[in-house]
């Protein structure tokens, strides 16, 4: 942290004032006249609250005084508290959506001459309501494609030994930091290797964001610009854009199962705070597994050996062009997503921080592995990495190594053959 606070040193207190200030006086007092305070209005003042407090404790440990810093330390857990109280307040139970949606699968089923019944669990699961107001048309859409291009006729189901009402069931649960939300059905299943089969002849399936996993085999694919998955393609770009990931299992002939996993909340979480260069990294804390020393034999490998399993990685210095020599020593952020494990390779560890999430602008619209920005107790802005693209990425240069290494041993049999 000693980095973080000589950096800030420009950073005065006035300017901390200043945009408290701002804060206050353009949040509710302006709408005022108008209508009143939103509880939206009072999660941005939080928001700016967190920010003041972080800049506060930076003076604090700048100036060594204990008794500051305790006091301060003591402000800082009502603030924490302030915060989890306000973004409770947000938080609404996702089963009246399910509600809704089970309604509106037994309307579009009867227009398809279908009949499905809809299970419901984890209704009493709580999610932010401004995230609940934008996964209901995604969730609506998934609910289409499944009875549309999964749920078969009522004979055909007969003919397969299936009851003719289709079932469909949706289920919540609260995972860490994300609300996982999962779509099951009864229906035909997905066909993986034929959607493979046909994207590869397109050429298309190269760089992928979509993954599906076929049961019978236990391996993952991607599905970017399969011809038959236009609609879940542009489902899987709506819980992007919430900073979220969609994943489908499925057996063919017995049904899918579609996991869908968002944060609970876009507006203030946990993060863990790193440098590379002069530049300042978030990871969200909950994605954090562990973090370790980078091996001084790994300077030109992309992977490493942990405790006999292969972590691929990627070095944030160049994935973001952050100029600069390497360090001396190097550390790894081991980071999870949905069950898989990747490196991220930064200069510095800083400790852990409350993260209030800023949205980017259209200039960072194009950059892989940025979920947003915030601001640093010392005025400096941090960009907030995206875990689910980070593995991604990763994931696609592991790929590439499994090619060429095969091609490799693949010319070097040919080789010795003739």
């Amino acid at each position: 942290m000693e980095t973080q606070a000589s950096s800030g040193s420009s950073y005065s207190e006035s300017t901390s004032a200043s945009r408290l200030r701002e804060a206050l006086s353009t949040a509710p007092s302006e709408a005022a006249a108008t209508e009143p305070p939103t509880l939206d209005d009072l999660v941005a003042l939080v928001g700016e609250l967190v920010i003041a407090s972080a800049t506060a404790d930076l003076f604090a440990r700048k100036a060594g005084r204990p008794e500051l810093a305790e006091a301060n330390g003591a402000v800082s857990l009502l603030v924490e508290r302030i915060r989890d109280t306000t973004l409770q307040m947000r938080m609404v139970r996702i089963g009246d959506t399910f509600a809704a949606l089970s309604d509106a699968a037994k309307v579009i089923a009867q227009e398809q001459s279908k009949h499905v019944e809809v299970a419901i669990r984890g209704g009493n699961t709580d999610v932010d309501k401004s995230v609940i107001a934008r996964i209901s048309e995604p969730l609506l859409s998934l609910l289409r494609h499944t009875i549309g291009s999964a749920i078969e006729l009522p004979d055909r189901r007969a003919s397969l030994g299936k009851p003719p009402v289709g079932r469909i069931e949706l289920n919540a649960y609260h995972d860490s930091a994300s609300i996982v939300i999962e779509v099951s059905d009864d229906g035909a299943g997905l066909d993986v290797s034929g959607i493979l089969g046909e994207a590869m002849q397109k050429g298309k399936d190269g760089e992928s964001q979509w993954s599906a996993q076929d049961d019978r085999s236990d391996r993952s694919q991607d599905l970017e610009s399969a011809s038959g998955v236009e609609d879940l393609i542009e489902i899987r770009r709506a819980f992007e854009a919430l900073k979220g990931s969609i994943r489908v299992h499925c057996e063919l002939g017995t049904g899918s199962t579609y996991v869908v996993r968002l944060p609970l909340t876009l507006a203030i979480v946990d993060g863990f705070l790193t440098a590379v260069g002069k530049s300042s990294f978030v990871l969200p804390l909950d994605a954090v597994v562990e973090c370790l020393e980078l091996p001084g034999d790994h300077s030109e490998r992309d992977y490493l050996n942990l405790r006999g399993e292969v972590l691929p990685f990627i070095r944030l210095r160049d994935l973001f062009q952050v100029s600069g020599d390497r360090p001396a020593r190097e550390n790894v952020i081991v980071v999870n997503h949905m069950g898989q494990h990747t490196g991220v390779v930064v200069d510095q560890l800083l400790g852990e921080l409350q993260t209030v999430i800023k949205p980017l602008g259209s200039l960072f619209s194009h950059m892989r592995g940025i979920g947003g920005s915030t601001i640093l107790g010392s005025g400096e802005v941090a960009l907030i990495l995206d875990v689910a693209a980070l593995t991604q990425l990763s994931a696609g240069m592991e790929r590439q190594h499994i090619g060429h290494s095969q091609a490799l041993t693949a010319g070097m049999a040919e080789a010795v053959a003739t």
